[in-house]
């Protein structure tokens, strides 16, 4: 069956870095366009960034841009999310998501805090 399994999530202070990993199985991994998503508590899911079948395009939104890099490893059917310069702001559950077929990992938590 279909499985994304993130990791990575952790407490790290303001200014710390942190990489996620998605592992995915069940699935053609390379076929799929990938992508990130968090959700703040008491906020609704946002998009964060996404990344084409061959990573040859990615996208950011504007709240991340300069500080967050995807990208993925079609040999190991694995997508990560490199976090640079967090702030508490980017507090939230972190989820990747496959397009093709669309599925949802269960997420890791990333906390920002002194």
């Amino acid at each position: 069956q279909v499985q994304l399994v993130e990791s990575g999530g952790g407490l790290v202070q303001p200014g710390g870095s942190l990489r996620l990993s998605c592992r995915a199985s069940g699935f053609t991994f390379w076929r799929s366009p990938m992508s990130w998503y968090r959700q703040a508590p008491g906020k609704e899911r946002e998009w964060v960034a996404a990344i084409t079948m061959d990573g040859g395009v990615k996208k950011y939104a504007d709240s991340v841009k300069g500080r967050f890099t995807i990208a993925r490893d079609n040999a190991k059917n694995t997508l990560y999310l490199q976090m640079n310069s967090l702030t508490s702001e980017d507090t939230a559950m972190y989820y990747c998501k496959a397009s093709t077929p669309e599925y949802w990992g269960q997420g890791t938590q990333v906390t920002v805090s002194s």
